[in-house]
Formats: structure tokens, sequence, C-alpha cells
């Protein structure tokens, strides 16, 4: 939940120009409140220095794949290796670390 409200959060962004149109400016303020509180949840459980950057890197790639169908804006190579790089962070994280599981 904290990674999805973020990732609407941070794609209204786009269409808040500043905070001049309500609508955009609404779902994001809602939506980083959400991210921030369900993350607050998730730090009762997962230790900061393992769920931020699961948090963080999870929003980066979701970021850039639905920008690249929203707006057109297809990252290069080098983004996408570095991309592949962070997902794979997150799954060895998930995956093999045993402070995920404590």
């Amino acid at each position: 939940m904290a990674i999805g409200a973020e990732v609407v959060a941070t794609l209204a962004l786009k269409a808040y120009d500043g905070f001049s149109h309500s609508t955009p400016s609404t779902i994001c303020v809602i939506g980083y409140a959400i991210a921030f509180y369900a993350l607050s949840l998730v730090l009762k459980t997962v230790p900061v220095g393992i769920a931020y950057p699961i948090w963080a890197g999870m929003e980066i790639v979701l970021i850039a794949v639905i920008s690249a169908v929203l707006y057109k804006q297809v990252p290069d190579l080098a983004a996408i290796i570095g991309m592949l790089l962070i997902l794979a962070g997150v799954v060895v994280i998930n995956v093999f670390s045993k402070t995920v599981s404590d």
C-alpha cells in the first residue's frame, strides 16, 4: 500500500503544475500521506534500513514503467540496466535476507 500510494502521488506531480490544479494537488497530498502512514506501519516489523530501500527501489521501477506508458518518457539503455539492478537488489533482499523475516 505504501508503494502504490507513493506511485500514484508521484505521478500526480506531473499533472499538478506547481499546485495550480486542485485535483492532482489533492491526489498528491493524500497519496503521500497514505504512503508515509503505510510505511510507518511497515516499520513496526521491518527495519528501516530494509524497508526504505525496498520502498524506494520499487517506486523507482514502477514510476519509470508507468511514465514510459503514460507519458512516453522511455528510459535509455543505461537507465533500464540501472533499474534492473535496483529490482535485482529488492529481490535479493526479499528472498535471501534474514532481516526481512525477523
